[in-house]
């Protein structure tokens, strides 16, 4: 067990609170107030006089406040339309069916010819699908292959904030040869360790321990954020994981045992870390949710739809109310909700009134239903809702048609709102590149070279040449055409123009990879020209 001291906590379970200091004195305006001061730092204008702000270090902004974040919007996204659709149309776009890689040898640097670095590029690619394919051979817990670890790991990576991989080696086989294997980790396994005997929060008067946010090594005085261990220079030097998740509580909270795992190998230089995440600030070492900017308009729309939804529902029940002076006698009372099953019973409590279609329901004397007029379905509420879905698209960079699936606009708007887009979704792909996908692809191909089944002279000593081995696209989901013939056609132009590549507009038209299409169309052109009838000018000179 970890022990560290001057650890500090965040403040659980809500979001810091604001300052309760006055105005520091160096902001008090002067008599002739100038430039921002008269503006938007103004402390006597009418409509900033309650606007207090206050901001402090990424580690107090976004550390202390993480795990406020990761609950409510794992929740939202667990029950609130809007917000599902947000996370999974990111991740549909961004990882689709899986990000896949296009070696691209560099054939100069390692002074070999094109044909030569292609020939290696494919038989790399033909290793790599060998391990990425099989769930048992790249994934340590043998669930998922290679893409649906980029699926869970993007989809975890919106939810929390960031997600992990880590790297471990498992013995290999004649059938998987190799032994590098990937776990994907949610961003709450990773956190700073708390003290002996700390609790869980039983008590409401005791802070849980997984508020820790930032405490300190005592093996070497690096400080620890939320988890992330730091040097002296600031460089990430390892993470911290807990041995559970730390919502399921064992009956000994001092058994949870915390892991120092440096974040790359002392003696290759590899990573034994991949950690995906998207940084806001300098110095920020852990990513805040993709919701975290909409959480409150994504709830209340969540809470105005449910109301809605059950105000229709009681709309549409028409009950009966029966004033009689002895209700008990009348077999009517107990009809139930009209519904049938176990549960259609009236109940039993005299206090209590069924409400469904076809109820009847006898009440005791003086008393009385009196129904206001809801006037439901309420012909403002797809406008309000497709209102609050723009500004909810608009910080999370959907547009409002491609957030609600509902394309009623014209070809030019849609095409214009999918084309603001797909600029976030490419953005998120090369961060889902650079923080997973390449470094993964160095990893592999380092163990093909190391026990041989890939020849590359020089990858181990010379950094260039490793460089030129690594060389490698990765290609998702194409953007796909709102009108494929206008598109295609304008895609043949640029082509033609020398704007473009036809690799470049495969890519784009359908994700392909316009190599692979070339040698597929000689194929399917010779298997087409031997079975075609041959003519009778040909007929004639074959039997002459």
């Amino acid at each position: 067990m970890a022990k560290h001291c001057s650890n500090r906590r965040r403040r659980v379970p809500v979001a810091g609170s604001p300052p309760t200091t006055s105005a520091p004195m160096s902001a008090a305006p002067s008599r002739s107030a100038s430039g921002y001061s008269d503006a938007g730092a103004s402390w006597t204008r009418r409509g900033l006089k309650g606007f207090t702000a206050w901001s402090g270090s990424p580690a107090r902004d976004i550390d202390d406040n993480s795990l406020t974040l990761r609950q409510r919007s794992r929740m939202l996204y667990m029950a609130a339309p809007i917000a599902t659709s947000a996370v999974r149309t990111v991740r549909t776009n961004v990882v689709g069916t899986g990000v896949v890689p296009r070696p691209r040898v560099d054939a100069p640097a390692l002074g070999v010819s094109d044909d030569d670095a292609a020939a290696w590029g494919d038989a790399a690619l033909r290793e790599f699908r060998l391990w990425a394919n099989d769930r048992r051979a790249c994934d340590a817990l043998g669930l998922s292959d290679f893409w649906e670890m980029q699926q869970v790991a993007v989809q975890a990576w919106l939810m929390s904030g960031d997600a992990f991989a880590l790297v471990s080696r498992h013995k290999g086989s004649s059938l998987r040869p190799y032994t590098l294997r990937l776990r994907i980790v949610e961003a709450d396994l990773v956190c700073t360790p708390w003290e002996s005997g700390a609790t869980y929060g039983r008590e409401a008067s005791r802070v849980p321990p997984m508020a820790v946010t930032t405490g300190r090594n005592p093996d070497n005085g690096n400080l620890i954020y939320d988890g992330v261990e730091i040097s002296r220079t600031g460089e990430v030097v390892a993470y911290w994981l807990c041995s559970h998740h730390p919502f399921e509580t064992p009956d000994d909270v001092e058994s949870a045992e915390f892991r120092r795992v440096p974040a790359v190998g002392p003696k290759t230089g590899l990573p034994n870390v991949l950690h995906m995440m998207e940084a806001e600030r300098p110095d920020q070492h852990r990513g805040v949710p993709y919701l975290a900017q909409a959480i409150e308009p994504l709830l209340q729309v969540r809470r105005y739809t449910t109301a809605e939804l059950e105000a229709a529902v009681i709309q549409a029940s028409f009950s009966a109310f029966v004033k009689t002076e002895d209700p008990t006698d009348n077999p009517f009372n107990e009809v139930g909700d009209g519904q049938g099953g176990p549960d259609a019973a009236a109940s039993d409590d005299p206090s209590e009134y069924e409400l469904g279609p076809g109820t009847i329901n006898y009440m005791l004397p003086g008393e009385d239903v009196v129904f206001g007029d809801p006037s439901r379905p309420n012909s403002g509420f797809d406008a309000f809702v497709t209102s609050m879905a723009t500004q909810v698209g608009a910080a999370l960079e959907i547009p409002a048609d491609l957030l609600l699936k509902k394309f009623n606009s014209s070809y030019s708007a849609s095409r214009a709102a999918l084309l603001e887009a797909w600029k976030a979704f490419r953005m998120r792909r090369s961060w889902l590149v650079s923080d997973f996908c390449r470094p993964v692809w160095e990893l592999f191909v380092s163990e093909a070279v190391a026990i041989g089944r890939l020849e590359a002279p020089g990858f181990f000593t010379d950094p260039v040449r490793r460089a030129a081995y690594l060389r490698c696209e990765w290609i998702g989901p194409s953007q796909g055409q709102l009108d494929p013939t206008k598109e295609i056609n304008a895609e043949l132009t640029a082509v033609s123009a020398g704007i473009t590549t036809r690799e470049a507009a495969a890519e784009r038209i359908n994700g392909s990879d316009w190599d692979d299409n070339v040698r597929r169309l000689a194929r399917e052109n010779e298997a087409l020209a031997s079975a075609q009838p041959a003519s009778p000018e040909t007929a004639t000179t074959t039997n002459a």
